[in-house]
């Protein structure tokens, strides 16, 4: 099965056992990495990086033997100024591409699926990306 890049917001919720998200990313992290290699790219490490204070807490809990890391590609950020062309011309009012843009596009470029518990903007800008994201809301029926 094809590796999956790993969204910020499913390592934040992880890592700050954030109380709404912090079983279903934990789950479905554990669950992915039995099949797949776990991917992560320098957006996803600076988004994390804002709960820690040190550099040396960050490689710790994005560590190299769990997480595999990778530079962004410039076909990927070509792709992620495409999406943000298009975001724009829908309405957006960001001034300048947004992360999500990079990552759902480092992923769609490598061919990897994305675990995000945040899909709507991933769908919208990269509608052939395959996602993995919850159905359903914590504690919805």
């Amino acid at each position: 099965m094809n590796d999956v890049l790993v969204d910020s917001n499913v390592l934040l919720d992880v890592l700050t056992e954030d109380a709404r998200w912090l079983e279903w990313s934990s789950a479905v992290l554990a669950s992915v990495s039995t099949t797949a290699a776990l991917v992560i790219n320098p957006i996803v490490f600076a988004e994390v990086s804002v709960a820690f204070a040190r550099i040396e807490d960050v490689d710790e809990a994005l560590s190299g033997t769990v997480f595999r890391r990778e530079p962004l590609s410039y076909e990927a950020a070509f792709l992620a100024g495409k999406a943000f062309v298009r975001y724009r011309r829908r309405g957006g009012v960001r001034s300048s591409p947004l992360p999500d843009f990079f990552i759902g596009a480092h992923a769609a470029t490598a061919g990897y699926r994305l675990l995000t518990r945040d899909p709507r903007r991933y769908r919208d800008q990269f509608p052939t990306l395959e996602l993995v994201s919850p159905r359903l809301s914590p504690g919805a029926a």
